[in-house]
């Protein structure tokens, strides 16, 4: 069952067409998010930065666009999707109305609301680990739109598609400057010692809500010094470990890039202060 513009149709209803604009131009924003089967998590978080997307791509935010109206409609789809105490994963996709040419006729949009199950409304335990490379074919623009949740994902398509002809589990994207900007599992945590280290948004990484929830978060017996700053490729072999953070996979530790391999003893401390987080909530 999906929502589209508040109307219950089944998944295999045909409700799009060829004149859509994320199809075409991927003129659209897709905002995913956690649903524990009692709690949306992060719901007002997720609620501005889906806001303040749609501003900055210029849409007519429709008026009755709400905190309230929209967590109704999510959870109206939940119901009739018969998933209300299910845990799932929820998607809202907004993109503007139809229209042929770069131009828009209006920027007034249309929306769907889809949902996933998930096994748990907890994120699964670490992976046994991930073997990495870095994708340099083309290069993530570090600029305002990179941080937005656009469907202009050509770059991590191609990435994909690379670490499976290769034999790799995950791939790390660099930006123009060549600099790490993220990884395909999400954004890339790199661990020094008791240094740990993000790359800050204006590098290209995407502001996904658990990467501003743990960079908020003064955790009780946080045993590293968490700050945002330039990774480049050249640290990676040099660093204790590497992780992925991101709200639909979690914590996805990389235990080997080439010939350096890293322990997850951070990634292990942030998805159990996370998790415990998710128990408070539920």
């Amino acid at each position: 069952m999906v929502n589209f513009n508040g109307d219950l149709l089944p998944d295999s209803n045909h409700f799009l067409n060829g004149q859509n604009r994320g199809l075409q131009f991927a003129d659209a924003l897709s905002e995913r998010l956690r649903y524990t089967g009692s709690v949306l998590l992060f719901w007002e978080a997720h609620y501005f930065r889906l806001m303040a997307s749609m501003r900055q791509l210029r849409m007519e935010i429709p008026m009755e666009f709400t905190l309230e109206y929209l967590q109704e409609e999510v959870l109206k789809t939940l119901s009739a999707s018969g998933r209300a105490e299910t845990p799932c994963e929820i998607g809202i996709t907004v993109f503007r109305q139809s229209g042929t040419g770069f131009l828009p006729l209006s920027q007034s949009i249309s929306y769907v609301i889809d949902c996933v199950p998930l096994e748990s409304a907890e994120f699964p335990q670490d992976s046994p680990g991930l073997v990495a490379d870095l994708f340099k074919d083309y290069y993530l623009q570090a600029d305002g739109l990179s941080q937005l949740p656009h469907n202009m994902k050509l770059p991590w398509v191609l990435a994909a598609i690379y670490a499976d002809e290769n034999d790799f589990d995950t791939c790390l994207l660099v930006n123009h400057r060549k600099e790490i900007a993220q990884g395909l599992h999400g954004n890339l945590f790199l661990r020094k010692g008791q240094e740990l280290k993000t790359p800050p948004l204006s590098d290209g990484c995407s502001d996904d809500i658990l990467r501003k929830f743990l960079l908020k978060q003064e955790w009780k017996d946080m045993p590293y010094k968490l700050h945002e700053t330039h990774i480049s490729p050249f640290e990676l072999q040099q660093a204790d470990e590497l992780f992925m953070l991101d709200i639909s996979k979690g914590v996805s530790s990389i235990t080997q890039y080439r010939k350096a391999k890293y322990s997850r003893e951070a990634a292990t401390f942030v998805l159990n202060m996370i998790n415990g987080h998710i128990q408070e909530q539920t």
